[in-house]
């Protein structure tokens, strides 16, 4: 296939960026990079009652974090628009001269006449063979209405154009090759093609892709999880995890790999292993692709995106050398959390030492009157340990459990909780590295005083 390739994404901006329309604006994206060609966006706004800048901003801003940025369109002076002084998408508000120029056209032609206050289309009065690149030949036959009338409205009474023509002319004019969309369109493609023929010219090439489900099999809405692009990115998911879950939603490759960069999905993707039938949403697979997606990250890169997150919450990084707090952040990447749950797993890093919160079920599972005295002599041990290090920790650690006749469970969790106040969080032994011997002694000697002592006989 040639780089002429010319594709677009068309949303209409009515509130959010819904996770069908991502996976389209994404298959489109992949189908232009795979094949070298070009990919527009084109905001369908002519429904003023319903449409908004907000949204607008919405889907550009969710396009924009996934990395699907569009080719071409109107360059943009407003350095505070949400192109940011790029190129902005085309919008169907600003193109009506050209919706009009091309209705006269219809009517020279006697294929488009006036009827109660609209302009109505002249439809063939045959079936229309719709031929698509994922379902195959789909036969649209006249229903017993459009037999006895097929003829539809272009413009309506009230001066407005409506869906199918504006979206015809615009793939017209903008030499759009190829059309990837749901499969809910499917019914609007017969008076497409009609349309393309009037105009006399060759139509687009058509792609339906199946629905995305919910697990249960019911139909995705916005209130459904999973359902709302800009909820990924306030969860803390990585754009890369999303966009190679997003094109699994439908899509495979050949050798069933699964976790996959942008660029080996750029590489693998095409048409001919769309699915056909529907896809279901599977967040714990996302959330796997997620964790996968994150061990891959150099660490400067990890620490880059979860810094934001930690600050939003509250913490003081500013107050710590930045490679205690770069190192701090690392011992979480292994652990395959959102970034928005780093906070919860790194704060007791950035609080003073008597600041440092017990959970009310850790204190009393993990610091009781047993583990006092192991407390004091695990203190005694880290405070004499020669190199303050993950491995050395560990070490001196197991060797008093046994030297004590414990397991080593009898120390690990009063330890954990009285470094962390929490049952749960980073490895165990690279989080006291990090903390460093002042800070963990500090803190042991405090739990030995804050420990769950039995009630004092009176």
């Amino acid at each position: 296939m040639s780089s002429s390739v010319r594709v677009r994404f068309a949303p209409s901006p009515t509130g959010y960026l819904h996770i069908g329309g991502a996976r389209t604006a994404l298959f489109n994206w992949l189908f232009a990079r795979h094949h070298g060609g070009t990919f527009l966006l084109r905001v369908e706004d002519t429904d003023t009652a319903r449409n908004t800048q907000a949204a607008v901003d919405v889907i550009v801003q969710g396009l924009r974090w996934l990395g699907l940025v569009w080719d071409e369109g109107p360059v943009t002076s407003d350095p505070d628009g949400p192109s940011r002084g790029d190129r902005g998408p085309y919008f169907q508000s600003r193109r009506g001269e050209i919706y009009q120029r091309r209705l006269q056209e219809l009517r020279d032609r006697g294929l488009a006449y006036d009827r109660d206050g609209a302009v109505y289309f002249r439809m063939t009065r045959e079936p229309i063979t719709i031929p698509d690149l994922i379902v195959g030949d789909i036969v649209r036959p006249l229903t017993d209405r459009e037999q006895a009338d097929p003829d539809w409205v272009l413009w309506r009474s009230d001066g407005q154009p409506v869906f199918h023509f504006v979206n015809v002319v615009d793939d017209l004019e903008m030499s759009i090759t190829h059309v990837i969309r749901g499969e809910d369109h499917i019914s609007n493609t017969a008076k497409h093609l009609a349309l393309f023929k009037a105009f006399g010219v060759e139509p687009p090439k058509y792609g339906h892709m199946p629905l995305i489900l919910n697990e249960d099999g019911t139909k995705m809405s916005k209130r459904d999880r999973g359902a709302v692009v800009t909820n990924y990115q306030d969860d803390g998911f990585l754009p890369e995890a999303v966009v190679n879950y997003l094109s699994l939603l439908g899509w495979s490759p050949a050798d069933g790999q699964e976790l996959l960069t942008v660029a080996e999905l750029v590489s693998r993707f095409d048409l001919d292993r769309v699915n056909r039938s529907a896809a279901r949403f599977d967040v714990k697979k996302l959330e796997a692709l997620h964790f996968e997606h994150t061990r891959r990250l150099a660490p400067d890169a990890f620490v880059s995106v979860a810094r934001p997150y930690l600050v939003a919450a509250g913490l003081p990084l500013d107050s710590f050398p930045p490679e205690y707090v770069s190192s701090a952040i690392l011992t979480a990447q292994e652990k395959g959390k959102l970034f928005k749950e780093l906070p919860l797993w790194t704060d007791f890093f950035f609080q003073p030492d008597e600041a440092v919160a017990f959970d009310p079920e850790a204190k009393a599972k993990a610091l009781t009157a047993a583990s006092l005295p192991l407390l004091g002599r695990l203190r005694e041990v880290f405070a004499g340990v020669s190199e303050f290090t993950a491995p050395h920790l560990e070490a001196a650690l197991k060797q008093l459990a046994a030297n004590a006749g414990v397991k080593v469970g009898a120390l690990v969790q009063p330890c954990r909780v009285a470094c962390t106040g929490k049952l749960v969080g980073p490895s165990l032994y690279h989080l006291m590295e990090v903390l460093g011997p002042g800070r963990v002694v500090a803190r042991l000697q405090r739990a030995e005083q804050d420990a769950v002592l039995p009630p004092a006989i009176p």
